[in-house]
């Protein structure tokens, strides 16, 4: 019976070394992944925003700004022409109303003196008047009693009444009894009542 050729011991051995090295590389990778997947945090979570708007470009906002700055220093020039005119207005109505205070006072000025006047004026005449009756009334006490009777009878009954008040009682009596009994008795009528006004004590 014959023997099989053994082979040699080294052929056997290497395949098992093989299979050592592919199970330590494979152990070390799965432990390389766990504590690489340890250390890192879990990834944030993705938080949707949306996209702000595009600005336009800076020559478009240089000239949009410009012309918002000239808009602006257009409505203030209006508005400080508007603010003038108003201004002007109200000053000529100040001057206006200052101008008709200063006639007004002119004018009342102007009455004031009128008045006086017009007040001494018929202070002179009243007392021109008055000087003519108390002369007149000196002349009919001069008088005759007949003779002042025929004047009293075509003077106006109001104005005889007047000028027998004056007269001295007697004159008056004398003058009366001179005159038509119709005429003399009006004339009694108008200074009785003349005389009933006047205040007693």
């Amino acid at each position: 019976m014959t023997s099989r050729p053994r082979k040699p011991r080294r052929a056997r051995i290497l395949p098992g070394l093989a299979l050592l090295f592919l199970l330590g590389a494979s152990l070390k990778l799965t432990t390389g992944l766990g504590a690489a997947m340890a250390q890192d945090p879990a990834p944030e979570p993705v938080i949707p925003h949306t996209a702000p708007s595009p600005l336009p470009p800076a020559p478009q906002l240089l000239q949009a700004s410009v012309a918002g700055n000239a808009e602006l220093i257009v409505d203030l020039r209006r508005r400080e022409q508007a603010l003038d005119a108003r201004e002007a207005a109200v000053a000529e109505r100040a001057a206006l109303v200052e101008a008709g205070q200063v006639r007004l006072q002119d004018q009342i000025a102007a009455l004031q003196a009128a008045e006086g006047e017009l007040a001494a004026t018929m202070a002179l005449a009243d007392r021109a008047a008055e000087d003519d009756i108390t002369r007149l009334v000196s002349v009919f006490e001069a008088m005759k009693p007949e003779d002042a009777a025929a004047v009293f009878a075509e003077m106006d009954a109001g104005f005889a009444a007047g000028f027998l008040a004056r007269l001295a009682p007697q004159t008056a009596a004398d003058i009366l009894a001179g005159l038509e009994p119709r005429q003399a008795y009006g004339l009694s009528a108008i200074l009785a009542g003349r005389n009933a006004n006047v205040p007693r004590d």
